[in-house]
Parts: C-alpha cells; sequence; structure tokens
C-alpha cells in the first residue's frame, strides 16, 4: 500500500495543480515584472519595438547593438524602464559579445529572457552575391543567433529561479522570418531566405535539447513589418512596396507594434507549455496570396 501511494504522490507532483487555473488569472501570466530580457538587435527596427513591449509589461531591458547609438526612441523607452540599458557591441563576434554579456550579468545579476533580432538583408541577384556578403548574412543572422543564444542559456542554467514557483530557468525567442518558408517576389535575398531556414532549424533542436534544463525555445516569423530598412528598400524599389501591400491576404503591411504582443506572451508564464514553436505573423501570407474572393 505504501509503495502504490507513493507511486500515485509521484505522478500528482509531476502532473501539477488541475486546479491551477482558478486561481491563475490570465492578465498575471503576461506580467514580465523584473524579468532581465536581453535583445540583440533592439537598437532600432523591430529589436527596439521588442523591446518597449518588454518594458511596457514590466521586464528590465538591456539592448545589445552594433550602431554607435540607439533609435532616438530609445529615450522614450528609458521613461518606461529607466533601468534600461544600451550596449553597443556585435553578435558576429564571440569575444566581444561574451564580454558584453559579462557585463549584463554584472548589471543585473541574471538574464532570464533573450530575443535575437539582430539581423541584415542583402538584396542582390544571386550570381551577384559575394563570398563576403554571404558571409556577413550569416555572421549576422546565424551565428549571432547562435552565440547570443550559447551565452544566454549558459547564464540560465548556472542562477537560481528567479521566484518561487516561477516555470523554466528561462525563455529564448529567436525572429526569424517567413522568408524562411517561400520566396520572396521581387526581392533577391537568396542568403536571407537560408540564413532564416537556418534560425528555425536552429530553435528546433534547442527546444529539444534545452528542455531538460527547463529553458523554452520559440521563435516569432514576421511577414512584411514597416521598417526603416523595409521602407527605404520600398522607396528604392517600387515594385518591392507594391509586393508588401497587395500580396498577404490582409492586404497591407504590418507594423511594429503587431509584434509586441507574441513576444510577451513567449517571453512569460503564459506560454510555459510551449516549446519548438514558431509564431508566423504575416497577414496570412505563409498559406497564400491575396484574393478578392470572385
Amino acid at each position: 500500500m505504501n509503495g502504490s501511494a507513493s507511486s500515485v504522490d509521484s505522478v500528482n507532483a509531476r502532473l501539477g495543480n488541475p486546479d491551477a487555473y482558478l486561481t491563475d488569472h490570465v492578465l498575471d501570466q503576461f506580467l514580465l515584472k523584473d524579468h532581465v530580457v536581453v535583445i540583440t538587435g533592439g537598437g532600432g527596427g523591430i529589436g527596439l519595438a521588442l523591446a518597449f513591449a518588454v518594458a511596457e509589461a514590466g521586464g528590465l531591458v538591456a539592448i545589445i547593438d552594433a550602431v554607435p547609438e540607439p533609435h532616438e526612441h530609445y529615450n522614450l523607452l528609458l521613461e518606461i524602464a529607466p533601468k534600461s540599458k544600451f550596449y553597443q557591441s556585435d553578435v558576429t563576434s564571440y569575444d566581444r559579445l561574451k564580454a558584453t554579456f559579462d557585463e549584463v550579468i554584472v548589471n543585473f545579476g541574471r538574464i532570464d529572457g533573450l530575443v535575437t533580432a539582430a539581423g541584415v538583408a542583402m538584396d542582390k541577384p544571386f550570381l551577384e552575391k559575394t563570398p563576403e556578403g554571404l558571409q556577413r548574412t550569416f555572421s549576422v543572422n546565424v551565428f549571432g543567433t547562435f552565440y547570443a543564444t550559447q551565452l544566454a542559456v549558459r547564464q540560465m542554467t548556472t542562477q537560481q529561479p528567479r521566484r518561487p514557483g516561477a516555470s523554466g530557468a528561462g525563455s529564448v525567442v529567436m525572429i526569424a522570418s517567413v522568408a524562411a518558408h517561400q520566396s520572396s517576389n521581387h526581392q533577391f535575398t537568396s542568403d536571407y531566405c537560408s540564413s532564416k531556414g537556418a534560425v528555425v532549424s536552429l530553435k528546433n533542436q534547442l527546444a529539444v535539447e534545452l528542455a531538460k534544463d527547463d529553458i523554452r525555445v520559440n521563435c516569432i516569423s514576421p511577414g512584411y513589418i514597416a521598417t526603416e530598412t523595409l521602407l527605404r528598400f520600398a522607396q528604392a524599389r517600387p515594385e518591392i512596396a507594391e509586393v508588401c501591400m497587395t500580396e498577404p491576404p490582409a492586404h497591407r503591411m504590418g507594423n511594429r507594434g503587431e509584434l509586441k504582443g507574441a513576444v510577451v506572451y513567449l517571453l512569460s508564464e503564459a506560454s510555459s507549455y510551449m516549446s519548438g514553436s514558431e509564431m508566423l505573423i504575416t497577414g496570412a501570407l505563409h498559406v497564400g496570396r491575396y484574393w478578392n474572393g470572385s
């Protein structure tokens, strides 16, 4: 009897509290209060918008970017989260990035989440691509994602839980792209597409490999999002603007604010049983092109 009771207790402990939904308020699950979140590529573009999302949910933000100064909107971020810090670094240099992560840990004491938003895209026909350009794309988009994730996870696996009852040691959110799944019309981005495919594959492997360490790994794959970079492309080549506005079934580009809820979800307790997943935020572009119904 004692053995049977012990076995039941063990099963119940693993199952957890089946009635937890009665006390786990859904809005509380999305809070990032005092979570330390590192965001690479957060000096502007999508990364900066995601930094605002973390700050608005109560998190502490450490932004890493290659630019010497962040976008002017960073000053508005400081009004929301005064303890935020900006670090100029280089995700393609492991030694320099490690030194930056060491500095983050000294300043904040821990790392609870990572968002890898650093990325580059080169618009040049396949036969005109150079080894140097290819190296640059993969160094930032793939090696930079790998390095940052390894450095963050190394800290996550050694620190104490953020609070009693917290689920998991940490959460990694990689920024991939719908380009990992389909070609980009009127754009010459073979290196970019393949690099984002590598990010999706890395996410899959690490979600399994790091599950034993209670670390979740997911990714967000945006479609056409209105950023300064994309708008510059569109101004130089109007046909790109036409594609971005008319090809998604939603018949428009997305804006950076439409990614904010997703990153908070993936970093927070709300997604505590979600790992190895990809959130495609594309206006339905990943499942088809615009159709007017006729």
